[in-house]
Formats: C-alpha cells, structure tokens, sequence
C-alpha cells in the first residue's frame, strides 16, 4: 500500500498557487473532481426531490449518493446519515433534541478536550432543563484524555457523553472505544466529535461504540457542510422540532428545508477521491477507503515525524502534541515570540500556518495558553516533503531574525 502523494496534488488547483498549505485542521484545499461535481450538479435539471421530473430524479439521486458516499466512509447505515449546514449546527438540533428527554438533576459529561462545538450546545441545551454539566479534564503535560478521566464523573444520572475523537488543537485521539464501553454500561449515549478525525484515519462507527458521530466533508478535501451518523433506530426514537408538512422520515426529520444538493454531490466525489488515493486499493468503495486513509496516515506519520524531529532543533520552541495516539496536527508556542508573527514570517513564504485557540478555547486554557492558543501545524493528503522543508526553514529563519533583533537591541 502506498499513498500516490504525486497523484494526489497533481489534482488541486489551488496547489498550483505555490503555497505550503499546513492549514488544513481548518479546512482543506479542494481536488478538481470534487469542484466538477458541484457544477455539474449545478448545470443539470434540479428540483425538490421527487420521482417524476428530470429535476427532481437528479436531486433524488444526490441525496441517495450522498448518503451512500458518507455511510461507506464511516461504517454506517446510511438511512442514518442526516446531513445539515455544519457539524456546529447538528450538535446543536441532536442537543435540543436529547434535552427534552432529560430531567433536572440528570448529568451530560463534557471535556476540555473538545472543540466547542462539542461543550457549549450540551452545556446550554443542559441549563435548558435542568441538568447538571460534569468536566473531564486531560493531562496538559501529555495531552492524554483517558478513559478513568471520563469514568470518575460518570453516574447512574448520566444521560450523554460527549468526547471528541481527535483534538483539533494538539491531535489527542482518546480511546473512545473504551470511553463509549463505560457510558454505555451507565445508560449514557455517546456524541462523538469526529471532524478532525476523519480527516486523517479510517473511521469505523459500530467499533467506536458512538452513538452520534459528527464530521464536515470540508475538512476531508469536499464542500462545506455538516453530517452526523447514527444507527436509523436510535434516530427513530428522537423527536426533534420540525415544520408540519416537512417529512417525519429517518434521517429526514432531521433535515431542515431543502438540502444542498450540489454540496452532496461534492461530498460524494470527496469521499470517492478518498478511496481512490492508493493506486493499490481495490474492491467496493469501504474497502477502498480503508486501503487509501490507512496508506493516507502513514505517509502524514512520516511526515509528522519529520517535523517533530526538525523542531526539536529549536530550544525555544514548546510543542505541546504529546500523546501517545494523535493526529498529524502539532500545537507549537515560542518563547518569548508571538506565534501570531510567526505566523505572518511564514505567510510571507507562502507556508500556510495559522495561529490561535481554533474554537478550542477550553483545551487552550487548561494548557495555559489562556484564549490565545498556538501555531498550529497540521497535515492534510496533499502534504509533501518539499513543504516539511519549507516550514522548518521558515521557522528557523523566524527564530534567527529574531536572535539578531535582540542582538541588535543589547
């Protein structure tokens, strides 16, 4: 098996640009067949769904597409893939949704792991009704999230667990397996936050044990939308708000107002360029894709290696991805510097590299960080040796005008 990283850039236009793209965590650059999907659903006959008119048998058959596509990429069944506006807005319906099966004292546990995306709609959707929030804590020296940490604020009142399957900041990929096991023996549902993690690792969810699993096809190569899988009869069981004459089928009911039928059509080529990464991946479309994202995370291992070891060059240099299982995604502070102008050093060389917290307030503070988080370093499949190169260079050149400036000043 091996990643066909020649292949894979030769098919993003944006490459051709000249930038180093290690923005990626953010959302990625987008492959030539995902852009003519879109406009190719855009140029025929579309109507609301139908049987009837050309245009309605099109859009009809994006969804199904869609459906299938997203299903095949995350192990599901695809009568419970709901897609929506953004994983953000999902997470917010499934909360509401859930909430009206609470009651005051009951307890949703959330962590500062997460992405806010995944604390703040279970910790309004809980004052809502009463409920009581429990924080699970990481380690900040190791950026480890383990299951004892979860399991100490489980109870018998625990009604939700919500965890993430990758820290979109520092990488952490808790055991969620395991995590899943000891919500499910109180009685709890399991919200898993995938998004980053799907970007980057086969994604299975019967054997994640996740009851919801969220993901954004824009952060794995595709347009920007939201999806969330889950098992069709867990969705059968939930209620959520929804106009009178609007389906009440699953996953329907969970769909509000006509869906962007382009954007599936982008997610569908998205995913199919997925599985078609590896030259060597063969079979249906699962087993493709299991081929290309396990090729697909070791080509990003070794290249998260190479960085890793190039910035252990830099004494001043803090990087704080440390746990054991992680993504290629690396949080890098700088003593004494701004990363915000390590930041711009780099833009200036055309290496895309952002600096912040990214919505994942709550893990940047527990590291110390307060709001202002890091230089985030992530990988994506078009990342090449040639752009390793490119970082580090910039970085110890950011580091050495740096020197000379104090110099200079003493």
């Amino acid at each position: 098996m091996s990643h066909d990283i020649a292949g894979v850039r030769a098919q993003f236009p944006a490459l051709k640009a000249g930038w180093a793209h290690f923005d990626g965590p953010g959302g990625s650059q987008t492959p030539q067949p995902v852009i003519d999907a879109v406009a190719d659903a855009l140029a025929g006959p579309l109507a609301n769904r139908g049987a009837v008119t050309l245009g309605e048998r099109n859009a009809e058959a994006l969804v199904a597409g869609a459906r299938q596509a997203m299903a095949d990429l995350l192990g599901a069944d695809p009568s419970g893939i709901v897609f929506g506006r953004s994983a953000t807005q999902l997470a917010y319906d499934v909360a509401r949704t859930l909430a009206k099966t609470w009651a005051p004292g009951d307890e949703v546990v959330v962590t500062r792991l997460d992405h806010d995306a995944n604390i703040r709609p279970w910790i309004q959707a809980a004052r809502a009704v009463g409920a009581v929030v429990r924080w699970a804590d990481f380690d900040p020296a190791t950026g480890e999230l383990t299951p004892e940490d979860i399991s100490a604020h489980l109870s018998d009142r625990t009604r939700l667990v919500a965890v993430t399957a990758a820290s979109n900041l520092i990488g952490t990929r808790p055991d969620v397996p395991a995590i899943a096991r000891l919500a499910h023996d109180r009685g709890a549902l399991v919200y898993v936050d995938g998004v980053h993690r799907t970007a980057h690792t086969p994604v299975d969810l019967a054997g994640l044990g996740a009851d919801f699993f969220a993901c954004s096809p824009y952060k794995f190569l595709g347009p920007h939308l939201g999806v969330v899988a889950s098992r069709p009869e867990l969705l059968r069981t939930l209620h959520p708000d929804k106009l009178l004459p609007s389906s009440d089928e699953v996953p329907e009911r969970f769909e509000l107002g006509t869906l962007p039928y382009e954007l599936l059509a982008g997610t569908r080529a998205a995913v199919d360029f997925l599985a078609g990464m590896d030259p060597e991946a063969s079979g249906a479309r699962r087993a493709r894709l299991v081929t290309s994202l396990t090729s697909l995370e070791r080509h990003e291992g070794a290249l998260r290696r190479r960085i890793e070891a190039g910035l252990a060059a830099f004494p001043e240099i803090t990087v704080h991805s440390r746990a054991a299982e992680r993504t290629p995604t690396l949080l890098l502070t700088i003593d004494g510097r701004s990363t915000a102008d390590a930041c711009r050093h780099l833009a200036e060389r055309a290496v895309a590299a952002p600096s912040g917290s990214f919505y994942a307030v709550e893990a940047s503070r527990h590291l110390g960080l307060g709001d202002g988080g890091g230089l985030r370093v992530g990988l994506a499949p078009y990342s090449s040796d040639d752009d390793v190169d490119r970082l580090l260079e910039g970085l110890a050149e950011f580091l050495s005008t740096g020197a000379r400036q104090a110099g200079a000043a003493g």
